[in-house]
């Protein structure tokens, strides 16, 4: 496995095990299309993003990859969606490596939107940029 689905799975764990607690407990995903009714707790949906820079160290070489994810949340009110953020950042601050995953994990501030669900008067929406950043031997690749 590589080490950036290393990470990305870390975040997806850590996202998933710290929101469990929540009552209702929403859907944490990975890469799912949204359904069409909203959980009770909300949506929680981790996109594998995109690597946004790669930095070469030599000698030996390896590289300092900066990889942006993105975190969608989907609730049925304004303040489960910010019970929701706030948690995530908990979360995410709580370990910044993700367990040894990363060697740096960074919540940036939110984009919000509506969201249009089915069962839901309406929902509103957040997507939180998560970069990760973590160094591979050899090739951006590994």
């Amino acid at each position: 496995m590589s080490i950036r689905e290393t990470a990305l799975a870390a975040l997806y764990a850590r996202l998933a095990t710290a929101l469990a607690a929540r009552s209702p407990a929403p859907k944490v995903l990975r890469n799912e299309t949204v359904p069409q009714r909203l959980p009770a707790g909300g949506l929680v949906v981790v996109r594998d993003g995109e690597t946004v820079e790669e930095t070469p160290i030599l000698s030996p070489l390896a590289w300092g990859v900066e990889h942006r994810a993105e975190v969608e949340v989907v609730a049925t009110t304004g303040a489960l969606l910010d019970a929701l953020l706030v948690d995530i950042a908990a979360a995410i601050s709580g370990d910044l490596t993700l367990g040894g995953a990363v060697e740096w994990a960074h919540p940036g501030a939110p984009s919000f939107d509506d969201a249009e669900t089915e069962g839901a008067a309406a929902a509103r929406a957040a997507s939180i940029p998560v970069t990760l950043f973590f160094t591979v031997a050899g090739s951006p690749l590994a």
